[in-house]
Formats: C-alpha cells, sequence, structure tokens
C-alpha cells in the first residue's frame, strides 16, 4: 500500500471522528495542518446541517470540504460543488407517510435551515445536536420558500426496526438511510456520500486510489466504494465493517487519528 499517494481524506463524524461525547480528537487541527502541508485535502462527511457541521470547524472552516446531509450537499470554500434537492410533491408525500409513525419526529432539511412542527423537549434535545438553524412552523407541509435536501426522522422505537419499514418499499427511487439508531434520513436517489466523495474526486482530479475513508454506520456505505484506503472502525455497523478494506480503533480510541498520524504522515503511534 502507497499512503503517499493520498490527496484526499474523507471521515463521517459521529461514531466515526467524534468521540462519545461528540468532541473533535485533541490533536486533530495540528494533524489536519500537517495533512494540508502534503497537500491532502480533508472532507468531513456526515448526516449532519451544513452549518452544524461548519461550525465543528470554526478556526478552518474555509480549509475543509463539507459534505453535509448524508451527500446531499456538498461545499468548499463557500463554493456548491453539489446540491441534490428533493422536489416539493415528494417531499410532501414522505411527510404524510411520517406522520403515522408512532415515537418518530420529522425534521425538514432545507438548505437555507432545518423545520420542525413538533417542540417535543426530548426531540429537541436531539434537534439541537446536529441542526444549528430551525425553524418551528405550524404545518411542514406548508413551508416553500427553500431548498430541500433531505428529510430527517428522529425514531425514538428505533430506526432499523421501526421508521424503516415505512419507507422500505421506496428505495427504488430514494435513498432511504439508518443512519443512526433513532435516525433514518430520505433523500433524492443521487444523494449519498459515495456521490459526493465521486463529484469531489472529479473536481480535484483525484482517483479512487488516492482517497481515504473511515465510517461507522450504514449512511457511510457507499462512501466505502470510493476510495482504496476505505476503513471501518471497531465500533461500526457489520455492514460497513463488511465493506471496508481496511479496520481501525473505535471512535473513543481516535481511531482516525491513529491511521492519519500512523500511515499517513508515518509518526509512530501507540495502540494500534
Amino acid at each position: 500500500m502507497n499512503f503517499k499517494n493520498i490527496r484526499l481524506v474523507a471521515a463521517d463524524m459521529d461514531g466515526t471522528l467524534l468521540n462519545s461525547a461528540k468532541k473533535l480528537p485533541e490533536n486533530f487541527l495540528p494533524v489536519f495542518r500537517q495533512l494540508k502541508e502534503k497537500g491532502i485535502l480533508f472532507a468531513a462527511a456526515s448526516g449532519r446541517q451544513f452549518y452544524n457541521i461548519q461550525n465543528q470547524f470554526t478556526a478552518i472552516q474555509n480549509e475543509l470540504i463539507f459534505i453535509a446531509e448524508n451527500g446531499s450537499y456538498v461545499v468548499y470554500q463557500n463554493q456548491e460543488l453539489l446540491v441534490q434537492a428533493l422536489d416539493k410533491g415528494t417531499v410532501d408525500r414522505l411527510i404524510v407517510i411520517a406522520r403515522e409513525i408512532p415515537d418518530a419526529f420529522i425534521i425538514l432539511c432545507g438548505k437555507k435551515q432545518a423545520y420542525i412542527e413538533n417542540d417535543n423537549a426530548g426531540f429537541n434535545e436531539h434537534v439541537k445536536m446536529y441542526y444549528d438553524r430551525c425553524k418551528l412552523v405550524d404545518n411542514l407541509l406548508e413551508v416553500y420558500d427553500d431548498v430541500f435536501l433531505k428529510i430527517a426522522i428522529c425514531d425514538f422505537a428505533g430506526s432499523e426496526t421501526n421508521s424503516y419499514m415505512y419507507f422500505k418499499h421506496l428505495e427504488p427511487e430514494l435513498e432511504v438511510k439508518v443512519s443512526g439508531k433513532i435516525w433514518l434520513d430520505l433523500s433524492h436517489k443521487l444523494a449519498n456520500k459515495g456521490r459526493a466523495i465521486n463529484v469531489i474526486q472529479k473536481y480535484f482530479d483525484i482517483d479512487v486510489n488516492q482517497t481515504m475513508v473511515f465510517g461507522d454506520y450504514l449512511n457511510d456505505l457507499e462512501m466505502m466504494n470510493e476510495g482504496y484506503y476505505s476503513y471501518a472502525m471497531d465500533n461500526a455497523h457489520p455492514e460497513i465493517k463488511a465493506a471496508a478494506r481496511f479496520s481501525t480503533s473505535s471512535n473513543d480510541e481516535n481511531g482516525v487519528m491513529q491511521i492519519l498520524e500512523s500511515r499517513v504522515l508515518e509518526k509512530q503511534v501507540s495502540n494500534i
């Protein structure tokens, strides 16, 4: 393996780059600086809202590539590289279905901001964690003045066994992604992290053999195919472990940093 050829690193956020306390590794910034000195681009890839991801990297937000809303929205230096939106008719159809799910709450993810129609306290705690710009409205079906990137469903009964079943039949026409234990994301069929990586590769003339990716959950699945150096976290979903070529330590053991320091930056790192 020739790690010297790597030109692009993409890492999921929750469960991958961030620890269980939702914090970046303490050594992220110096490692990022060293990657940049080597001419290596870094992309933060997440189901989170763009503004939320951007605010995780305040000091370097003009130096990173942001893959937001599970690949529906890609931004670099304030330039939109990809906007893969849902049409209003599809959005309304999905909202109507989602309203039938017990113990589930809907987030309509627009490019300007997110929208919710329920102010349940437990639900709002999760909204605030992933959406920095959010508006409470009376009726999601009456939201028009935005570009709709995704519908996220916060399902306290469990996304994989509950809400996913309501939308599984739509997989031929949409991206229906279990992106966390209580999260289900509904997006355009062409909106996923793998497609986002591919758009970035074409924009910067980078190929699969020059790409390293890290992920832990099912919304990272397509991303595993777009980098030869594909790493599953030790805490990853079994399907991600099966899809990745390589593995690393868990997010709480700084698995991403271990690989970047030891393989890409060629430093001696313990616990590898």
